[in-house]
């Protein structure tokens, strides 16, 4: 499975956030800069997570963007799923019944796309913050917390 740019974007906006302390906001412009990501896109995306209760929006100058909940509560599966990601692996293919290897072919991979989806699931943003810390760590002092 490969990310495309809604799903990574997404998801880096997301790290981005976890970054901040429980009560503080973030611009969508300071996310985009920090992560290096467009900012008028970015700012579609994080309306898609906020209609999905992944972040919460405050209005004003002094208004941006938190996590909704605690990182350890929001998966990966659900910030793809906001942002429309799939990872059906043949979305709209229907196996020839008469066929038995295709249907042994069509069960495989329906069975691998709900272990892919329940893994998905199981991923938190916080396992990912703390991935990207620990390769931040590994790389030594001159690393940025660029996802």
């Amino acid at each position: 499975m490969k990310l495309t740019k809604r799903g990574h974007y997404s998801v880096k906006a997301l790290l981005d956030l976890s970054l901040q302390s429980a009560s503080g906001l973030a611009s969508v412009n300071a996310i985009a800069q920090r992560q290096d990501l467009p900012a008028p896109y970015l700012e579609k995306l994080l309306i898609e997570l906020r209609r999905a209760n992944l972040v919460v929006s405050v209005r004003g100058a002094q208004g941006g963007y938190r996590l909704a909940r605690t990182a350890a509560n929001i998966s990966l599966g659900e910030i793809l799923e906001a942002v429309g990601e799939t990872v059906a692996p043949l979305p709209h293919y229907q196996p020839d019944l008469a066929q038995a290897e295709d249907w042994v072919t069509f069960s495989i991979w329906k069975r691998l796309h709900e272990k892919m989806k329940a893994a998905l699931f199981s991923i938190s943003l916080e396992d990912l913050y703390y991935d990207a810390r620990s390769w931040q760590a590994a790389q030594g002092e001159n690393a940025s917390f660029v996802v």
